[in-house]
């Protein structure tokens, strides 16, 4: 069953702001923001920036499964105030997070205040004016507002993920209104996270994440070893959905940090597996609780658990994954994510 407003464009009123958003607050097809009326001009334009058919069928949208097609994306655009080229971006977002091993279903449904993160790379994202810099995850950047809120009205009104319905988030985070940015590719000492999971460098796309908040991490450290270990330590948490089924936790390094830690001889991979080993914690730490959800999850992976056994945050090194954004300072963050979903990546195609 599926929320979507597809009848909006025939509202009676639709340029009346205040009569269409008292219309979307009733049948609670907003995020709770004032919302732009879906006219049929304004739908037409947004679709004039795609090759796509309206009535394609790009996904169908967990929990409740309802039918992702190209106008119902096109509508859920013009809600959140995106601009018609835009719309490859939702397009490919959309079914990315579709892909089973993004796990929507539980992403949606959870008591967790997981928001879904997106990480743009490449040409388009430049293009696209998506800002990798100041306040990069912040408030000020049209696309980078209205892609987040785009995706959050496609998730509630075609998914049908209403809070207090099918999302059963206790509290909730600010991501969940909007959450994107792109990476700063120029400010790179590596690979960026496209190239790294197998993209061209010329390829445009879009990285779904499944991100329970932020934590930032300001440090002034000049040392690439010590630089680890504090991130690390911040990584170590015990009431952690990551250390109890093994996750994949993200990291948003400033370019300081990324340069201080290339300056010392660490490439991505060594600073993955340089984290992973210094963020294992005992199991001792974790609460009575989550051992027994640990054994249920991990025991297959990890062997007999005892209160001694240190639990890697993910399975692998490889799991932990780094992007560059932000401006200058001594600033980065760590994203600790669900658990239990792993991020997708989508080439974007007009």
């Amino acid at each position: 069953m599926s929320a979507s407003p597809d009848c909006a464009a025939t509202f009676s009123a639709p340029d009346d702001l205040d009569a269409i958003n008292r219309l979307y607050r009733e049948r609670r097809w907003s995020d709770g923001l004032p919302i732009v009326p879906p006219t049929a001009a304004r739908v037409e334009r947004m679709l004039a920036a795609t090759r796509h058919d309206r009535h394609e069928l790009i996904a169908c949208v967990a929990p409740g499964f309802g039918a992702a097609t190209v106008e119902r994306i096109a509508i859920n655009a013009v809600l959140a105030g995106c601009d018609p080229e835009y719309l490859p971006v939702l397009i490919a977002a959309t079914a990315a997070v579709a892909d089973p091993a993004f796990n929507l279903q539980g992403i949606q449904a959870t008591t967790n205040p997981v928001a879904v993160w997106l990480v743009l790379n490449g040409p388009l994202a430049r293009q696209l004016q998506v800002n990798a810099t100041f306040n990069c995850i912040g408030q000020g950047a049209w696309a980078n507002a209205t892609l987040g809120r785009a995706l959050r009205l496609i998730l509630q009104n075609i998914g049908g993920a209403l809070p207090g319905e099918m999302d059963r988030a206790t509290h909730g985070q600010p991501g969940k209104y909007t959450f994107c940015c792109a990476e700063n590719e120029d400010a790179h000492p590596w690979q960026p996270l496209h190239v790294e999971r197998g993209f061209a460098a010329a390829d445009s796309t879009v990285t779904v994440v499944g991100a329970e908040g932020t934590m930032n991490m300001n440090t002034h450290e000049k040392s690439g070893g010590e630089l680890v270990r504090v991130i690390a330590e911040t990584m170590m948490h015990p009431p952690s959905n990551e250390y109890v089924h093994g996750g994949e936790p993200w990291l948003i390094l400033c370019s300081e940090h990324a340069e201080i830690l290339a300056r010392d001889g660490m490439d991505k991979a060594a600073v993955k597996r340089a984290l992973w080993t210094q963020s294992k914690m005992a199991v001792s730490r974790l609460s009575v609780k989550e051992i027994e959800r640990a054994r249920a999850s991990r025991t297959a992976e990890l062997g007999v658990l005892s209160g001694d056994t240190l639990l890697p945050i993910s399975p692998r090194p490889e799991d932990i994954q780094i992007i560059i954004a932000g401006g200058p300072g001594t600033h980065s963050v760590y994203v600790p994510c669900f658990g239990n979903s792993r991020a997708v990546t989508r080439r974007i195609e007009a």
